[in-house]
């Protein structure tokens, strides 16, 4: 019965337009991106190492698919999560609001059961989101540009990774981004639970993630002890995948806190949804 409900959830997604604008938008933003670098990326590329030109000497195409992918999957981490409350925030709110989930409760199935299956097709909605975004970043960026090594700025220099060393770093890298991402879906539909309409928990889902944010680059005192559980802190976990050597406890600490957060969402969501007056 489960699995039954969870494919009829996702025909659901399917048959809204909305569901549609993460897949139309990544296509669109990316595209732009990869157009933009091929027609004037060199002179971008230039900008940004001509301050290591004096002292080091660069050979080879640093302007290559594993680049974009990296650039493309730090600007667009922080933008997706709206695109995956468009969707998520609606699975259950939206049903209260037509008065489909008073027909739902009818069914012999438990609430409990209802709720997982729109938990298990956000997960697969957004699993597929990600999934594209990595088709566009990586995929169509080694199309454009080719492979070679990877040249990347962080907080200790420039390091540099070969070529033959990238490819599981990237499998890694979009499966931490899907579990930040599964996060917020969870968040959202935890939203969704309280609310009648499908604007709320979209709204609220945006706002939470806006004011973690905020809170976590604020170098301030008291904020200090609670930014390193905040959600939106661990968002860009997978930027650890990428330093030389790649460290193993922070990433392991970041994957933690972030299932802890899906497991706070679903239960609180499952806690509400089996109180949550559906049946007048």
């Amino acid at each position: 019965m489960l699995l039954k409900n969870t494919i009829n959830e996702l025909i659901k997604i399917i048959a809204k337009p909305r569901s549609y604008i993460g897949f139309g938008a990544l296509t669109l933003l990316i595209g732009v991106i990869l157009l933009a670098m091929k027609a004037d990326g060199k002179s971008f590329i230039s900008f940004v190492t001509a301050s290591f030109e004096e002292t080091l000497s660069f050979n080879g195409e640093i302007l290559n698919g594993n680049l974009m992918a990296f650039i493309i999957l730090q600007m667009l981490i922080i933008h997706v999560p709206l695109l995956v409350a468009l969707v998520t925030g609606d699975l259950v709110s939206g049903e209260a609001a037509m008065g489909t989930l008073r027909m739902m409760a009818t069914k012999p199935i438990s609430r409990s059961a209802i709720l997982g299956s729109k938990l298990l097709a956000g997960a697969i909605y957004t699993f597929l989101l990600t999934l594209w975004m990595a088709f566009m970043a990586y995929g169509v960026g080694q199309w454009m540009f080719g492979a070679g090594d990877l040249i990347v700025l962080n907080n200790d220099g420039l390091v540099i990774i070969p070529g033959d060393d990238i490819l599981w770093r990237y499998l890694y890298g979009f499966g931490l981004a899907y579990l930040a991402l599964l996060a917020i879906a969870s968040m959202s539909i935890c939203f969704s639970v309280f609310s009648d309409n499908s604007i709320g928990p979209i709204v609220s889902t945006m706002s939470v993630i806006i004011l973690f944010t905020i809170i976590g680059s604020l170098d301030v005192a008291s904020f200090h002890s609670i930014q390193p559980f905040l959600l939106t802190t661990h968002m860009s976990a997978w930027r650890s995948l990428f330093e030389m050597p790649v460290p193993g406890p922070a990433i392991i600490n970041s994957i933690y806190i972030l299932l802890a957060h899906i497991v706070a969402f679903t239960l609180i969501a499952l806690w509400k949804f089996n109180r949550k007056d559906i049946n007048t």
